[in-house]
């Protein structure tokens, strides 16, 4: 008696072939499912993006074009500096936002008129202080060196306002280049 249960005892809890054959596969496919549930989760493009109420509009924020393309008509006539000053310049200059010069006050522009009409014009362009960069907006250079006369000839200063450049939009018409009409 004492052999039979000491042969029990040291035995598995796989008794038959059957047994041992569905534990071998059940061991081999469960595993196998559960990574192709986890891959199939991980990779499904429906799931919501953090804290977003409309997946699409999420979906589209994320690939917008990080460019754009804007056409312009380049034969439109050009604005005057009082149309630039009112439509740009005014938000910041009429009010004195920011420590700028307020529009009309000679004793605040008297230091940058003396700077001259260029220095004025490219501190519009590329910015100065708390003044963003005007250039590449929607006017183009010229007319936001309209705008700058504009401004320093209302606080005393006696700048022409500059033309529309008529020789190089005449060059660029007969397909020569600016650079070499302006050499001959």
């Amino acid at each position: 008696m004492s052999d039979t249960h000491t042969e029990e005892a040291h035995t598995g809890p796989i008794k038959t072939p059957k047994q041992l054959l569905v534990t071998s596969i059940l061991a081999f496919v469960v595993p196998v499912f559960i990574i192709i549930g986890l891959v199939i989760y991980v990779s499904s493009g429906n799931k919501p993006a953090a804290g977003a109420d409309n997946l699409e509009k999420a979906v589209a924020a994320r690939i917008q074009k990080v460019g754009s393309v804007e056409i312009r008509d380049a034969n439109r006539p050009l604005r005057s500096g009082e149309d630039v000053y009112k439509a740009q310049c005014s938000a910041c200059h009429a009010a004195g936002v920011a420590g700028a010069p307020k529009f009309g006050d000679a004793a605040a522009w008297a230091p940058r008129i003396q700077t001259g009409f260029d220095a004025l014009v490219q501190s519009a362009m590329k910015g100065k202080n708390a003044m963003p960069p005007q250039s590449g907006g929607d006017f183009n250079d010229t007319e936001i060196a309209r705008g700058v006369a504009y401004m320093a000839n209302a606080a005393g200063a006696k700048f022409t306002e500059p033309a529309a450049p008529a020789a190089a939009a005449s060059d660029a018409a007969a397909g020569e280049p600016a650079a070499a009409a302006s050499a001959n």
